[in-house]
């Protein structure tokens, strides 16, 4: 039986991962130590979903380990024969980062090392799947023209239509602390693979979503701003009066383009891996959604000052991941990824959906 490790396994992508390569016929091995719950309080915690693997999760095998923890990651490696990692962990906040700099950075600079050395060491030829972010371009993609239509931002010139490329620079700009934290992660995974040719990928992912989030108002976008509005709580929006784009992805299609990495690996890959030009919306588009299948009505306030460090509008460019992995594609569209969440939320708070 083949063997998996995914770090961050009681998260979104993490654990979308361990039941995914569970059902087709992996042994997963999670690394999970719910920090979360300390970066982001009761609503952030995660061990909700942990109990949730375990029970329902065959050949999975939950460890909790902290990826600082450096022995007991190069034990691990040294003991376990793992044919792939996906490095799902990490602090995930732009906006938490600014208040706690050294647990951003060594979380997801240091501890991507951590594996990364451990890899190298015991496991050199096992595919590596990092999850990245479109965060590592700082406020790059600000500096495209932009026109402003009624409900979003939109790329003035057509040539930008399908979005935000690898090509885009990621240095002399703006980034939040966090941006720059995984921006080191991204490249020392990219040094691993052209240095040592190991068989490594960065996923610089967008908005990912899914209901197995533990969405909270400074981080999971989506999954937040769909748990105010069916509960009835006021959101804040953060400049740019709510036409800010960002492209979604569910956690599915994120994991399928894990295994496609997987089956199919080369040295130093990078890929932007968001819901591209079908899955782009603003906040006001997504609220129309959400107020549509809900029934219920967004109560919000506003706040002029934009995030730091903030896209206005962000679609991944797609092309180059299809091109490579053509059996690749996003299988769920806006639409269906905003129900699946309001049904979610609305079962969860025994409320009986439109």
């Amino acid at each position: 039986m083949k063997k998996i490790l995914v770090t961050g396994s009681s998260g979104l992508i993490g654990s979308e991962a361990v039941q995914y390569f569970s059902k087709r016929g992996w042994f997963v091995y999670g690394i999970d130590n719910n920090m979360r719950a300390d970066f982001f309080g009761p609503r952030g915690d995660t061990h909700w979903n942990l109990e949730r693997l375990l029970e329902s999760v065959k050949n999975f095998d939950h460890r909790s380990i902290n990826i600082l923890d450096r022995s007991a990651i190069m034990d691990f490696f040294k003991s376990v024969d793992v044919e792939a990692v996906i490095h799902c962990a990490g602090q995930p906040s732009h906006d938490l980062a600014k208040d706690r700099p050294f647990d951003d950075f060594e979380v997801n600079a240091v501890g991507t090392l951590n594996l990364l050395e451990a890899a190298r060491r015991f496991r050199k030829d096992s595919p590596f799947v990092f999850m990245s972010t479109n965060k590592v371009y700082g406020d790059s993609p600000n500096c495209l023209p932009l026109k402003e239509l009624d409900k979003r931002w939109e790329y003035a010139d057509p040539t930008d239509y399908d979005g935000i490329s690898e090509t885009c620079g990621i240095d002399q700009c703006k980034h939040s602390l966090f941006g720059v934290s995984k921006a080191g992660a991204d490249l020392m995974v990219q040094e691993y693979g052209r240095y040592f040719g190991m068989p490594t990928v960065c996923f610089r992912a967008g908005c990912m979503t899914g209901p197995n989030h533990s969405g909270v108002e400074l981080h999971g976008f989506l999954n937040y701003l769909v748990k105010v509005i069916v509960s009835g709580g006021a959101y804040t929006i953060f400049g740019y009066m709510g036409k800010q784009v960002r492209d979604q992805i569910h956690s599915v299609d994120v994991v399928s383009a894990c295994e496609a990495y997987i089956a199919d690996p080369r040295p130093a890959a990078v890929y932007n891996l968001g819901g591209g030009r079908e899955n782009s919306a603003s906040i006001l588009e997504c609220v129309e959604l959400i107020e549509e299948y809900s029934g219920k009505k967004f109560k919000h306030s506003y706040d002029p000052k934009n995030r730091e460090g903030d896209h206005i509008c962000y679609i991944s460019d797609l092309r180059k991941l299809k091109k490579d992995y053509c059996g690749w594609t996003i299988t769920r569209g806006l639409s269906d990824i905003i129900r699946e969440l309001v049904e979610f939320e609305m079962g969860s708070a025994g409320l009986g959906v439109k």
